[in-house]
């Protein structure tokens, strides 16, 4: 089978759609399918091309058996809405030019960016195969919630456009339960909606009972209880609650020690915040290669998870739950609906109301209580288990066939 995936993030890049997309067409690979992906240079999240690559209209490499083209697109940082759609577009232009000229069965587009799913439909017309609609993200919606964007003429286009690429699809595939009830109360049919959650690489992600002594020391993190945020820094994270949460444990002369590793839009917003509160238990570190991150991760005794306070985000997983359970790392989540259910029914960690300070300081010193993280660390290894991403990708390939016969 001929596979010929469009996405806007894919390694180097380290975010979590890369890494699924990654992992997903490795194991199609494996399976003995030949794998073509368009993406761009890789630039995210600061929107500067990364070491070795250039931003010009056509590069090929090959990556563990993945044919992988990248083509031209307008890069911009992570941030400013109008600029971002931009990128957006042109990513969408040049990969459905380069996508004309790639031998295929079936089209798979991943969405967000929604322009991509646009190449792919596209695509699909043109080169008279089926498009398979991948959904991460309930876009345009979450850049209303997240405030990037008010209701208008503009959103209400995208809206429509969406509903066309959904309805267009031979499959769509989400990432959550969630999104399916969503698709159908749009009037999808539930017959055309799988649903293919992410998942962790336990391979690459496992337990290494210890943490990293030339990170503690390097760090300064001797002797501290270490709570850990890694990932995109973005208007979604809400993470100014999070370093006021900080600056309150600082003023009760607490033991823990907070570090957010990544970049994103609200990344500078948040170094500033971190100036003004004089906060001196907090650490600011950018974005580190992916056989790196879990260096990172074994330092930690507390994975953090948070979302601004929303219903559509009741709907979402978000994907580091797994790289952390995967390791063994007990999770604190803010984050409600369908997450909330995945780490309380697996006991892998606690959850607290999001935006609520109070709720927060008492779920913390709860998923800190060392009486309770034998617990927590198992109910992350049977969460883990249930959902590697080997297991996962092979169910994605199976309706990825089940499309074209």
């Amino acid at each position: 089978m001929k596979i010929l995936f469009l996405t806007d993030n894919f390694p180097p890049e380290v975010n979590a759609p890369a890494s699924r997309t990654f992992d997903h067409c490795r194991e199609w690979v494996r399976n003995g399918d030949e794998v073509t992906v368009i993406t761009c240079a890789p630039n995210f999240p600061q929107g500067k091309v990364y070491a070795g690559y250039k931003n010009k209209l056509w590069q090929e490499e090959h990556i563990e058996g993945i044919r992988v083209i990248r083509v031209w697109s307008y890069i911009v940082a992570n941030k400013g809405f109008l600029k971002r759609i931009l990128d957006f577009i042109s990513y969408s232009i040049t990969s459905f030019l380069a996508g004309l000229f790639v031998k295929t069965d079936v089209i798979i587009a991943t969405s967000p960016q929604f322009f991509t799913a646009l190449s792919g439909r596209t695509l699909s017309l043109f080169k008279r195969k089926p498009w398979i609609m991948e959904v991460r993200d309930l876009w345009p919606e979450s850049i209303k919630t997240v405030g990037a964007m008010n209701d208008n003429p503009i959103i209400r286009y995208f809206e429509w456009e969406e509903k066309v690429c959904y309805r267009s699809a031979k499959r769509i595939v989400v990432v959550t339960d969630s999104f399916k009830r969503k698709l159908i109360e749009r009037g999808i049919s539930p017959e055309k909606i799988d649903v293919v959650k992410n998942g962790v690489d336990r391979n690459l992600f496992y337990p290494t009972n210890q943490k990293d002594p030339e990170l503690v020391k390097h760090l300064g993190l001797e002797g501290k209880t270490v709570i850990g945020y890694i990932g995109t820094h973005g208007m979604a994270h809400k993470l100014d609650f999070i370093l006021h949460c900080a600056a309150k444990l600082q003023k009760l002369n607490s033991d823990k020690h907070f570090i957010f590793l990544g970049n994103g839009a609200e990344k500078e917003n948040l170094k500033r915040l971190c100036a003004e509160l004089r906060l001196s238990n907090v650490d600011m570190l950018d974005s580190v290669p992916k056989s790196e991150v879990k260096r990172y991760i074994s330092v930690l005794d507390v994975c953090l998870i948070n979302l601004k306070k929303s219903e559509l985000f009741t709907t979402v997983i978000p994907s580091k739950i797994f790289e952390n359970a995967a390791m063994e790392i007990p999770i604190l989540m803010g984050v409600e609906g369908e997450a909330k259910e995945i780490i309380e029914g697996y006991h892998a960690g606690v959850c607290f109301e999001p935006e609520n300070e109070d709720d927060f300081m008492q779920k913390l010193n709860d998923v800190c209580d060392p009486e309770k993280r034998t617990q927590y660390k198992d109910g992350c290894r049977r969460l883990a288990v249930d959902f590697d991403r080997g297991n996962l990708a092979m169910k994605m390939n199976k309706i990825i066939l089940d499309s074209i016969s």
